[in-house]
């Protein structure tokens, strides 16, 4: 798998976001907002001011998806290292043969890679995930950071880890997060196991933009897709996620596009389940289950015309998917002057708006 054109650029350790924008003084729609268009020059605002860059007639989509407790500290008994050294567990959801995808970390957050079948994750009031062998993804074996794991559960997995998880973070944030600072305005907790970590394009959106948005003529119309942890590896493409786009939203995407208007997504994961249920032409039709699809040069974007999203690392899959939907000049211009303009990284970070010149989608 060829590597993003914008992986060549490098992001100072600075960059990165290390608490919610509200603890260092801007609410949620005042981080930075970066537009970038198929011409012109780029526009430097806020993020309240997203409806400004679109126009009546455009369609956004959000991912309704909630946010999961999902990670939880234990021991390994099993070790190869011996003396129970401590883990920590993230759940990254479920797999399609009804056991469950972890990830093991030590709790410094370095991967944890000597994990062996059949080993024993002790983790709080009893439970164990056993390590399991055998996957169809070459990715959740041995040898990786990822898991297929039995996790037996009285009372159910969801409950357990409402008591004893904690929202997944990683090495570059300082201080501990309630759940909700991992929430977007538009989750909506469900019945199933929701994403292991929270679909971070839609975290500035706030009544105040939706209503601006409204007064603007753009649309909105929902989806959900639950994704998984996002520390993939260089190189990796995303799992199967979950993903349902009702008959509303599938409705409300071909009338957009008939009547001239642009389908905006917010976020890869959104992007990811547009194009999993849209056919040659561009037709959206409404679907449910797991989506393998993976968006790049072989598979460019067929219905998505524009994208918000946050700002992902060098080597990062989610920078193909972009470059499918924008195209790689505009990805790389855009990347460019957000580290020249000293943008921030990650999940509490700052955000960018990619409007790409319309073209024809081509059927394949």
């Amino acid at each position: 798998m060829r590597a993003a054109a914008a992986t060549t650029f490098t992001v100072p350790a600075e960059l990165s976001a290390a608490e919610p924008p509200e603890v260092r003084g801007v609410p949620r729609d005042g981080v930075r907002l970066l537009v970038a268009r198929g011409h012109g020059p780029l526009r430097h605002t806020t993020f309240r001011n997203l409806p400004s860059a679109l126009r009546r007639g455009d369609l956004v989509v959000v991912n309704t998806s909630d946010t999961e407790p999902a990670a939880v500290d234990g021991h390994r008994p099993d070790a190869p290292a011996g003396d129970a050294p401590p883990v920590t567990l993230h759940v990254s959801g479920p797999a399609p043969d009804e056991l469950f995808v972890v990830e093991l970390r030590t709790p410094d957050g370095r991967r944890v890679l000597d994990g062996r079948a059949g080993e024993s994750i002790r983790l709080p009031g009893g439970v164990v995930a056993t390590l399991m062998a055998g996957h169809p993804d070459p990715r959740v074996s041995t040898g990786s950071r990822l898991w297929r794991a039995r996790i037996a559960v009285a009372g159910g997995l969801r409950a357990w880890l409402a008591e004893v998880g904690r929202p997944i973070r990683y090495s570059y944030l300082r201080g501990d997060w309630p759940l909700d600072a991992y929430r977007t305005v538009f989750a909506t907790p469900g019945p199933e196991f929701a994403s292991a970590e929270m679909p971070s394009a839609a975290r500035p959106f706030t009544p105040e933009v939706l209503a601006g948005l409204r007064r603007r003529g753009v649309g909105v119309a929902e989806l959900v897709l639950h994704t998984g942890v996002s520390s993939l590896e260089a190189g990796e493409v995303p799992l199967p996620e979950r993903y349902r786009v009702p008959t509303a939203t599938a409705d409300l995407v071909n009338a957009t596009r008939a009547a001239g208007g642009r389908v905006v997504a917010v976020g890869t994961t959104v992007t990811r389940a547009l194009e999993t249920v849209a056919d040659p032409g561009g037709l959206v039709r409404p679907g449910a289950g797991w989506t393998h699809l993976v968006l790049g040069p072989d598979r460019p974007a067929r219905v998505v015309d524009g994208l918000v999203t946050g700002w992902h690392e060098p080597t990062a899959s989610h920078l193909l998917l972009l470059e499918a939907v924008a195209g790689t000049a505009l990805v790389g211009r855009a990347y460019a002057a957000a580290v020249d303009r000293g943008y921030l990284w990650h999940e509490f970070g700052d955000s960018c708006l990619l409007l790409p010149i319309r073209t024809v989608h081509r059927a394949e």
